[in-house]
């Protein structure tokens, strides 16, 4: 089984939706988690968006980084630039990779619009998780 932790700045939305993908793609092969470099709580609009996709994460908990620093991940996956840059280092053979995606939480317009932006960039980590695990699992 193979250990993926998931880093962004809060571990709000990015990186809880990344874990929920990564587990439903992933299934019994790999162990995921979560986190962020400073934790925000998780995004009400990220558990709705998520659910209109068949999958619960609102059981979900925003975690701090150094909740793990004693696991030894095979994968560490920054989903936004802050937590790139500000990632701690890991006494790890972890592979790392990164992808910036822009996060909806800041986005500006109405209630219909900031809901099509969680959907938009929803449908992007979506799409790098599905891929992610068929090329890495």
């Amino acid at each position: 089984m193979k250990k993926i932790l998931v880093l962004c700045t809060g571990n709000s939305c990015r990186s809880q939706l990344a874990e929920g993908y990564l587990r439903h793609f992933g299934g019994e092969n790999v162990s995921v988690f979560s986190a962020g470099v400073e934790t925000h709580g998780v995004n009400p609009r990220a558990v709705a968006t998520m659910k209109e996709d068949g999958i619960d994460i609102s059981g979900h908990t925003s975690n701090h980084v150094d909740e793990y620093a004693a696991i030894d991940f095979d994968f560490v996956i920054t989903v936004c630039d802050n937590a790139r840059e500000r990632c701690p280092y890991f006494p790890t053979n972890a592979v790392k990779f990164h992808h910036n995606f822009p996060d909806p939480a800041k986005f500006q317009g109405t209630e219909d619009e900031v809901l099509a932006e969680f959907r938009r960039v929803r449908e992007m980590i979506k799409t790098y998780c599905r891929d992610f695990i068929s090329e890495h699992i």
